[in-house]
């Protein structure tokens, strides 16, 4: 059953249009992955759902309410995890989440049990009663995730949860996700730059480019789709090419010098069968395919390339900016 719909979700700044007719449909308990460029329009996405942003056009239902007829009931129903941190460094990290427990006016007698179940989600109930200047990067984003749970919420927003952390913390941070959609059923909304994360956590990703999604579907079935993964295999005498085409997986043979470059499916399951059929090698390399290379084949860019880069989007709005 879907927790979050949209219906031709659109998003204006003037002439520019950040958001174009998105319809996309988030299952209960699925971790939902939003990948795209920088200025794509995944955060103004994410504030339009969380009804911080009004849409210009279309509309779009949080567990069941409307966005726009129904505020209310779908900020009851979200938790939500902005890039920049958002956490009071004055305050501890017990003091952080309790305000925010207030906030959402939970009863006194259950503010302390839930803090202490958030706490212990994340792993930080030693460290509750430290000041949060004093937390690492990675503790302060598991400290917002614990936060964002203490109503407990259907839907949770991620967007760029683990930017900024190291590769140890982000793993760890990519285990807490994980917990969430097993232990809490919860549904989750994740925009992310690393490829890597999206194919470890996401049930279905959506690429989105200028505001338009251009494909949708699971990294397996995304991945699959681009033709297989390549295994490049150098020989002293020529391989039997012929005989290689015959294979059910192979679904192309190319000879560039002294290599043979074949394009396999689910290289893991056919490659000893390709290697019987080879016959004697020098060597073998398998290069499996990514999301990035299916990142490529959408917007025309690795998401390296897009780092560092001011977006389309922010380019134009600075023109308009200047020329008004």
């Amino acid at each position: 059953m879907p927790v979050v719909e949209t219906f031709n979700l659109t998003k204006n700044f003037g002439k520019i249009t950040a958001v174009d007719k998105l319809s996309i449909s988030i299952n209960e308990g699925e971790i939902f992955g939003l990948l795209g460029p920088n200025g794509a329009g995944k955060t103004t996405i994410i504030k339009m759902l969380a009804t911080l942003l009004e849409p210009t056009s279309g509309g779009a239902k949080v567990n069941g309410f409307d966005i726009l007829t129904q505020p209310d009931k779908v900020r009851e129903s979200i938790g939500i995890l902005f890039q920049e941190p958002s956490s009071d460094e004055l305050l501890t990290g017990y003091e952080n989440i309790k305000l925010y427990a207030m906030m959402y006016g939970i009863p006194k007698v259950e503010i302390s049990k839930r803090i202490a179940e958030a706490l212990e989600l994340v792993e930080l109930t030693d460290r509750k009663n430290d000041l949060v200047k004093h937390y690492s990067g990675g503790m302060r984003r598991r400290l917002e995730i614990a936060r964002s749970l203490i109503h407990k919420p259907k839907v949770l927003f991620l967007d760029e949860p683990t930017l900024g952390l190291d590769p140890r913390g982000r793993e760890r941070m990519w285990d807490y996700i994980g917990r969430l959609v097993r232990e809490l059923k919860m549904t989750v909304l994740l925009t992310t730059h690393y490829m890597e994360e999206a194919d470890a956590l996401a049930n279905c990703i959506g690429i989105i480019d200028r505001g338009k999604i251009v494909v949708l579907g699971s990294p397996r079935a995304l991945k699959k789709a681009l033709g297989g993964d390549v295994v490049t295999i150098r020989a002293t005498r020529p391989l039997p090419t012929e005989e290689l085409r015959k294979l059910d997986c192979v679904k192309d043979v190319k000879q560039e010098g002294a290599d043979t470059k074949i394009t396999i499916e689910d290289v893991g399951e056919n490659l000893q069968q390709l290697l019987k059929v080879a016959g004697k090698i020098e060597s073998v390399e398998v290069r499996n395919t990514t999301l990035n290379d299916v990142f490529l084949r959408w917007t025309g860019r690795t998401m390296e390339e897009n780092e560092g880069e001011s977006s389309w989007f922010d380019k134009i709005v600075q023109e308009s900016v200047e020329k008004s």
